[in-house]
């Protein structure tokens, strides 16, 4: 697809409504734009917060563990990566 965009008042750039049906772009969502000599590549960020939480509360889960015995676990682990690869020696 070839489409052309204008910068408007405080740089504001509209999408082509094509475009925004065929990536299911909405309202809200967040790029990041890449400049390479002059060539702007504009790239989706993912949200990857939320979906990080979810798949850590599904591990805890089926681990059986309770959310503090997994903060426990990685303090410990914080603690000794800390140890092997920071530590005096």
């Amino acid at each position: 697809m070839d489409a052309t965009v204008q910068v408007r008042k405080r740089g504001v750039i509209t999408l082509p409504n094509a475009l925004r049906e065929k990536y299911k772009i909405e309202e809200g969502e967040t790029f990041r734009i890449l400049d390479i000599d002059g060539v702007f590549i504009l790239t989706p960020m993912a949200p990857m917060v939320p979906a990080l939480a979810r798949e850590i509360e599904r591990a805890r889960i089926e681990a059986g563990l309770t959310t503090e015995e997994l903060l426990a676990s990685l303090r410990q682990q914080r603690e000794r990566y800390y140890a092997e690869h920071y530590a005096p020696k």
